[in-house]
């Protein structure tokens, strides 16, 4: 298991509900028990639509902001299933996996392929969840269109097995310098598919924590690094609304 995690003494720190989370938790949980309503609650989340390029508006939290907007990316959706999941009170802690956006299973248009292979490593956001004794990977990111061009969505979660990871984890540090400077080619196999702990999966606790984490590490992208990841982002999130209407 990720070696960050403390299975003993968990405290997760209490979480403010808004009125858009609580009323939100509320429609997607009334009338189920723990297990229906973490699937509900998964399922919810999952649907909303996947976006890298959303209106940021700071009167909102990201959770709020993921409602308001009916899109998010997989950092916004997954702190809204951790704090809907500590509302349930279940144990969860944010898992980051470093990766690659030149995943050469997605069926990319050939202008996002030629942009997916210049960008620096990126680091995805999902969720584990304790069930039990065991912690549970539970990522929520791809909405179900995106099955149609390879994105590894997860359907019917059952509420107790670990999902698909929806990146193709780096496996070391060592492997994710070689990739970004010489292959630029995810780490995983094709046949990978079902995440376990891996080298470069780092935990955190607290929400803070882990923005602060992605921020240190984003702040280390050169000029040229950040403008081109502006472009895919605004590229992949057209071609994501474009996949949903159209293919």
């Amino acid at each position: 298991m990720c070696s960050a995690v403390e299975r003993n003494s968990i405290v997760n720190r209490a979480q403010p509900h808004t009125p858009l989370v609580l009323s939100a938790f509320h429609e997607w949980t009334h009338g189920l028990d723990t297990r229906k309503s973490m699937c509900s609650i998964f399922s919810h989340i999952r649907d909303i639509p996947y976006s890298l390029v959303v209106p940021v508006n700071d009167s909102y939290t990201p959770q709020e902001q993921i409602l308001v907007a009916g899109k998010g990316s997989c950092g916004a959706k997954h702190y809204l299933l951790a704090e809907m999941f500590r509302k349930l009170n279940l144990s969860v802690v944010y898992a980051t996996f470093p990766f690659l956006w030149n995943d050469p299973d997605l069926h990319y248009s050939p202008q996002l392929r030629k942009l997916a292979s210049t960008l620096p490593v990126a680091h995805h956001l999902a969720c584990r969840v304790q069930i039990g004794c065991s912690w549970i990977l539970v990522d929520a990111t791809w909405d179900l269109p995106l099955a149609k061009v390879g994105f590894p969505v997860n359907g019917n979660w059952d509420g107790y097995s670990d999902t698909k990871c929806a990146v193709k984890s780096l496996k070391s540090p060592v492997r994710t310098a070689f990739c970004r400077t010489v292959t630029n080619e995810p780490c995983r196999g094709k046949d990978e598919t079902i995440l376990k702990s891996v080298d470069g999966e780092k935990n955190h606790w607290q929400e803070e924590d882990r923005a602060r984490y992605y921020s240190e590490k984003i702040s280390l992208r050169t000029s040229d690094e950040v403008e081109r990841s502006r472009l895919f982002s605004r590229e992949f999130s057209s071609w994501l609304e474009t996949v949903r209407t159209t293919m």
